[in-house]
């Protein structure tokens, strides 16, 4: 039985590790697969090429990167400052933000878990459980877009805003209560020092405000990069760092034969990548055949993916891929964590679809019409599978990001 050898792996590896300011093109098939190209769209939303400059008084934040790895983008708007990240960790953690002061961002986004939550679909402050999965942070400055199904939120400014006020469903709930929720952090003798210095452009009367807040929260997520993992340390330091075991499982992810790296390519493992330097902008979405309802490709009506957004049929059932970073750490799987283990995702797409024999989302998604062409299904060995799972469990798993004290509850111990 003949595999990819590794020095295939390693030629993908110097392409998007050396050259990432580049195009990064996955699809060297000819399928038609969601890819929608918004460079106009981002160009315009006013993100700058350049880092730009802090205000007087601050502290320029110093990003973690691979040699020569350029920085995520950054708003203009919203420059990185080592202070505005520190009042922004302090939020993250505050159940204070919450609309009934019960629950933090962190609640569903536990750092030891790759800021996930190791639920099947997140609950909200009011006990209101949502329809998706908790999406992983680390890196997710560089994704191209920020949740499952929506191609319009790319600035974490704007995204947060919808865990914060949203409705449908409520998170955390603050959504009503705006000005209590806001003069819980004005009477806190914690936080005056905190907006004071991450913020020391603005006057005493105008310190604590809602931009301030969003503005503090997307510079904290923004600042979770996370380029430690042995896979990194073969790909941007020529460290070899994988067993035998983690190596034949990524000559088996970068292998025509599984075609893994068509949907989760790029830096990322996902597809959805953008640096400072980026010219070309791709969001990808698929449809990979978790359900078909109705045997016409229908999804559970309350998870559609990109079809709810734009109504067109071949959306149905199309999310982003997720990044495969820390990936061993945010069971279960898929956009409604309807797979425990990775283990069954693997068996999933070696069969091409999934099979749901019962209960009211029953039917075969290896028929579904809208499912992608790279999920054909292939043949794999028990041991390999074993390799392909080691691989994604241990190559790709970055300790500093689950321990680093610079994201860490700073109501649990002393800051870093």
């Amino acid at each position: 039985m003949s595999k990819a050898p590794l020095w295939v792996g390693l030629l993908w590896l110097g392409a998007c590790g050396d050259s990432v300011d580049e195009p990064i093109e996955h699809d060297t098939h000819d399928h038609d697969d969601h890819d929608h190209d918004t460079t106009s769209d981002w160009m315009t939303t006013g993100e700058p090429v350049t880092t730009p400059e802090v205000p007087a008084g601050s502290t320029p934040w110093v990003w973690d990167l691979p040699e020569g790895f350029p920085p995520p983008v950054v708003p203009v708007d919203n420059p990185m400052t080592v202070e505005k990240v520190e009042l922004g960790r302090h939020l993250f953690y505050d159940p204070q933000l919450s609309g009934n002061g019960t629950q933090s961002c962190a609640d569903c986004h536990h750092q030891d878990k790759a800021f996930t939550d190791a639920l099947a679909v997140s609950e909200g402050s009011t006990g209101e459980f949502g329809t998706r999965s908790s999406m992983a942070l680390g890196n997710v400055a560089y994704h191209t877009t920020l949740t499952w199904a929506n191609p319009v939120l790319v600035r974490l400014e704007e995204q947060i805003l919808v865990p914060v006020f949203g409705e449908f469903p409520v998170e955390l709930g603050v959504a009503g209560s705006e000005d209590e929720v806001l003069q819980r952090f004005v009477d806190d003798p914690l936080y005056a020092p905190l907006f004071a210095d991450a913020f020391p452009e603005v006057g005493d009367d105008e310190r604590v405000t809602w931009d301030q807040v969003i503005d503090s929260l997307a510079c904290f997520v923004r600042s979770m990069v996370s380029w430690n993992t042995p896979y990194d340390d073969l790909a941007y330091r020529g460290e070899l760092a994988l067993n035998p075991a983690e190596i034949r499982g990524m000559d088996l992810f970068f292998s025509e034969r599984l075609e893994c790296h068509h949907c989760h390519g790029g830096p990322l493992f996902s597809g959805s990548f953008v640096t400072s330097n980026s010219a070309h902008i791709e969001q990808p979405f698929f449809n990979t055949g978790l359900y078909d309802i109705d045997g016409e490709g229908s999804y559970p009506p309350d998870n559609v993916g990109l079809y709810g957004f734009t109504g067109e049929a071949g959306d149905m059932g199309a999310f982003r891929p997720p990044s495969l970073r820390n990936v061993g750490l945010t069971a279960p799987y898929m956009h409604d964590g309807s797979i425990e283990t990775l283990e069954e995702v693997v068996e999933a797409y070696a069969r091409g679809g999934r099979l749901v024999s019962d209960g009211p989302y029953a039917g075969d998604g290896r028929d579904n019409p809208y499912k992608s062409p790279f999920v054909a299904g292939f043949e794999i060995t028990e041991g390999e599978k074993a390799d392909l799972v080691a691989f994604l469990r241990g190559a790709l798993t970055d300790p500093v990001l689950l321990e680093d004290p610079q994201w860490s509850d700073p109501f649990a111990g002393p800051a870093p």
